[in-house]
């Protein structure tokens, strides 16, 4: 019989003990996803899924290709060569992928190209994303392939770098999901832009690639009881109320998190009975924290610093910066203010104050 007590030997929560249990059944149950990001177009991509799907194939692996590019080039189709295909459906004249036809051929493995897709009117599902959740759900694996300017939560930043992004998109949690993911990481084609903006998009990737890892690496501890604080890479949240310098604490957090490849975020606490010139103020921050790239959040809480704990906590904090009045007298009142009490509970985070 399993232990319900984790390994400091507390006695574990019943409800957590199922929820893990039930988590794991279905990761059993489930298919595997490997996704193949590019960073930009031209990057090889899809010749690495199709030959990926044909070195699984010669290793003995049943494997079929669902969806293909529309004008593979030579390289692809040779790679395609011999494969067996589960052709597409057509509806309205786009190409879909067949879900019926391949959970009636439960193969092994998948190929899907194009995650991004918009599936027409009529079809069983409206994006070919969630296509691929249905086959993993079945228990077949998908080998897939997709663009970062896709990622739906990455397509402000890659508007800033390239200038623009396409209508289609897929949610980032389906790719944090995944159970492997590669960047594709090869020279672009001809047509490519300078080289400051591939080294953006492909230092975003690989930032979203670290995510993914962190997010595996919490599920393994999630199931094993332990329980951690920490993640693998650097995430700074700026604390932003209506008197706080949150110009220079959001700028100083930009440099930080490019330095180290990691991830700014800021928010602040919805207090009650705000002045206007206090609500404002709170508006005027949160426009500043859009500009540097930041995921704002808004909070509320009676009790702000504990929002805030809970908050950095639950994504990991590694960093919080906050403003202070530094008074002729503030190493002795510090302690006693609900600044102290943050810098106190705040166990295993940095707590940098800065001057307002």
């Amino acid at each position: 019989m399993a232990d319900a007590s984790d390994r400091t030997g507390t006695r574990r929560d019943p409800d957590d003990l199922l929820r893990e249990i039930e988590a794991a059944e279905r990761a059993e149950r489930r298919g595997q996803l490997k996704i193949f990001l590019g960073y930009t177009s031209g990057v090889g991509k899809s010749f690495r899924l199709l030959d990926e799907g044909r070195r699984r194939h010669e290793r003995g692996e049943d494997v079929v290709v669902a969806a293909t590019p529309l004008e593979p080039a030579a390289e692809v189709a040779q790679a395609m060569r011999h494969l067996e295909a589960v052709p597409t459906r057509d509806v309205g004249g786009v190409p879909v992928v067949d879900v019926e036809a391949l959970l009636r051929r439960r193969p092994q493995v998948c190929l899907i190209d194009g995650l991004a897709y918009d599936n027409p009117p009529g079809s069983r599902r409206d994006k070919r994303y969630q296509d691929v959740e249905d086959l993993l759900a079945a228990g077949i694996s998908v080998l897939t392939s997709v663009n970062l300017e896709y990622i739906a939560e990455q397509q402000s930043f890659v508007r800033h770098v390239a200038g623009a992004t396409p209508p289609e998109s897929i949610p980032q949690e389906f790719v944090r999901h995944a159970d492997e993911v590669v960047v594709v990481d090869a020279p672009a084609g001809p047509g490519a832009s300078d080289a400051d903006r591939l080294s953006a998009l492909r230092q975003r990737a690989l930032l979203l690639t670290a995510e993914v890892v962190e997010h595996q690496l919490e599920e393994y501890l999630r199931r094993h009881g332990v329980r951690s604080s920490w993640g693998i890479q650097e995430r700074i949240l700026v604390c932003m109320t209506p008197r706080a310098n949150a110009a220079t604490m959001l700028a100083a957090a930009r440099r930080s998190v490019d330095q180290f490849h990691g991830e700014l975020l800021a928010i602040y606490v919805v207090q009650p009975r705000l002045t206007e010139e206090d609500r404002m103020a709170n508006e005027r921050n949160a426009a500043l924290a859009l500009t540097q790239d930041a995921r704002l959040d808004v909070l509320e809480g009676r009790d702000p610093v504990a929002t805030i704990l809970d908050y950095a906590r639950r994504h990991h904090v590694t960093q919080m910066f906050v403003g202070h009045t530094l008074k002729r007298t503030w190493p002795a009142r510090l302690w006693g203010t609900p600044l102290g009490r943050l810098v106190r509970e705040a166990e295993g985070m940095d707590v940098r104050v800065f001057p307002q």
